[in-house]
């Protein structure tokens, strides 16, 4: 078995990356900066990565809706040898994704991961320039909460359904162990930190305009202030029971994250 592991300089492909080398598993990590090169938008990258390639970690280009890529990709990947997908999506990702419809109709094994937000958007970017400024600017005032999930756990997810069986035609919902309110959030990692952190609540609209400034394509914007304006009025903090189906334990929660973390507030 040969992995490739797509984005793994990313939040979860790096960590699935280390996992297989410790598990001493063969695999090729690949991005637009790794040694074997991978960009979503220059498929002449593609044959080259999956070369050999007998299973698939998936991560689908950021900052997009876009599923043509994927779309494209996948059936290039199976006819080059691939046998197995495990790929990245999110919890609240409409039913009829293209990305996620395209490893599904794949015609070999595949396993779809939706976790919840990462708990280190606030260590490793998104909100971090926000939170190292003293002020994280969301949709999101209130007492809305949500379970946030250490990328750790995802990736562990990610290992076991690539090297193991029993996983095949499964959607994982992912998440943490516990619902947190954006203030509960902010005064953990103000408390780690010495920092002090303010929540600054704005209108949807405004939020969304900001993500669009930034680069983020604005159907992708939209999804993004949905998913927290549902998180404030209270309707994304249930618990999702993936993380303990796989690896047969709780994942971190976010007091750990914080205690990992703690440097990158320095």
């Amino acid at each position: 078995m040969t992995i490739l592991v797509i984005g793994a300089t990313g939040k979860t492909g790096r960590r699935v990356t280390a996992a297989l080398d410790a598990l001493g598993v063969d695999h090729r990590p690949a991005s637009r900066n790794s040694e074997v090169r991978f960009d979503w938008f220059d498929d002449t990258t593609w044959e080259p990565a999956l070369a050999g390639a007998t299973a698939v970690y998936l991560v689908p280009p950021a900052l997009t809706l876009d599923d043509a890529e994927v779309a494209a990709f996948v059936p290039r990947a199976v006819a080059a040898g691939v046998r197995r997908f495990v790929a990245l999506s999110a919890r609240g990702i409409p039913e009829d994704d293209g990305r996620e419809r395209a490893v599904r109709e794949s015609g070999v094994d595949w396993t779809v991961l939706r976790p919840t937000w990462f708990s280190n958007n606030f260590s490793e970017d998104f909100f971090l320039a926000q939170v190292l400024g003293g002020e994280v600017v969301l949709p999101a005032g209130g007492d809305g909460a949500h379970p946030f999930i250490d990328a750790q756990d995802i990736a562990d997810v990610a290992v076991a359904a690539l090297t193991q069986d029993g996983h095949a035609g499964v959607v994982y919902e992912l998440s943490g162990p516990e619902a947190l309110t954006f203030s509960s959030v902010l005064r953990q990692i103000g408390e780690a930190s010495g920092r002090e952190l303010r929540l600054v609540d704005v209108p949807p609209a405004a939020f969304t305009a900001m993500l669009v400034d930034g680069g983020i394509a604005p159907a992708y914007a939209e999804v993004l202030t949905e998913s927290l304006v549902a998180i404030r009025d209270g309707h994304d903090a249930h618990l999702s029971d993936g993380v303990p189906a796989v690896l047969g334990h709780d994942g971190r929660s976010f007091a750990d994250y914080v205690k990992g973390a703690s440097a990158a507030w320095a």
